[in-house]
């Protein structure tokens, strides 16, 4: 294999290629292949559809305007959420998200089974997806990025400037915030 070919082959590596050359219509079709899972990736992470919305269109573009140093290393769909992600976040700071806040409240980490009591709530998933956005921003990024995104703790800890012990204990945080949220949601609704 010489240095030009990929790494990791794609199943749409013809219309990447497409799109290498500058063709409107393979950028057209890509566009099409990944924007919904785009989106609801920035959509976690902002928490505001019309912002994740352009959020996504800039990545897209940031993508295209990127595609030729994309070396095929990892699939195209994980290269392309990592843009996303990033301008999220970048769209984040700018709205003073105080990610030092994150990084100063270290607290211990209890067992994974003291947070794991998500069996006693039944709940719709669209219903935890409700609450897991009425988390604090700093909760919401680490849940969504550990829990649906799956990056472990040392991929988070990069991405958003952290430590690794950090985004476990954020993590482990939140989940027993959200618990906390879905087991008084279930609550209400009983009453």
């Amino acid at each position: 294999m010489n240095k030009q070919e990929s790494i990791y082959k794609n199943i749409h590596q013809d219309i990447i290629e497409r799109c290498k050359s500058g063709e409107q219509k393979a950028q057209f079709q890509l566009y099409k292949l990944y924007y919904k899972a785009m989106f609801n990736t920035c959509l976690r992470i902002v928490n505001d559809s019309f912002e994740a919305e352009d959020i996504m269109q800039e990545s897209f573009l940031k993508a295209f305007e990127k595609i030729i140093f994309y070396k095929g290393e990892v699939s195209f769909g994980a290269w392309l959420k990592k843009i996303v992600i990033n301008h999220s976040l970048d769209e984040l700071r700018k709205r003073k998200l105080d990610t030092n806040s994150i990084e100063e409240s270290v607290y211990e980490i209890k067992d994974e089974e003291d947070f794991d009591n998500s069996n006693e709530v039944s709940l719709k998933v669209e219903e935890i997806r409700e609450e897991i956005c009425k988390l604090p921003d700093g909760y919401r990024i680490v849940l969504s990025l550990y829990l649906i995104e799956g990056y472990d703790h040392d991929e988070i800890s990069e991405i958003l400037n952290i430590k690794s012990s950090t985004s476990r204990s954020q993590c482990a945080r939140a989940k027993k915030k959200l618990i906390e949220c879905l087991k008084d949601k279930q609550i209400e609704k009983t009453n």
